[in-house]
């Protein structure tokens, strides 16, 4: 088992920046943004369609469940009242 490092602050966690004020940098802060959605991995077009299909089909089926259960009850409803 690996033994995690420990940290002694938070602010070797989230590091202020340049110059030490907490003031928001919009430039940082879209440089930044910028370098997260560079390392993110996309879909590829067809498993993008492949899942949106599987998505929807799942809705389908869990509306049409409900549907069945709530017609259910209104008929045994109708029958005991």
């Amino acid at each position: 088992m690996t033994q995690e490092p420990e940290v002694s602050s938070k602010s070797e966690i989230a590091s202020k920046p340049e110059g030490g004020t907490d003031k928001f940098d919009l430039k940082r802060f879209l440089a930044e943004t910028r370098g997260e959605l560079d390392r993110v991995v996309w879909p590829g077009r067809s498993q993008l369609i492949g899942e949106s299909i599987s998505v929807l089909l799942i809705v389908v089926a869990s509306a049409a469940l409900i549907y069945l259960v709530d017609a259910l009850f209104n008929w045994l409803a109708g029958l005991i009242f």
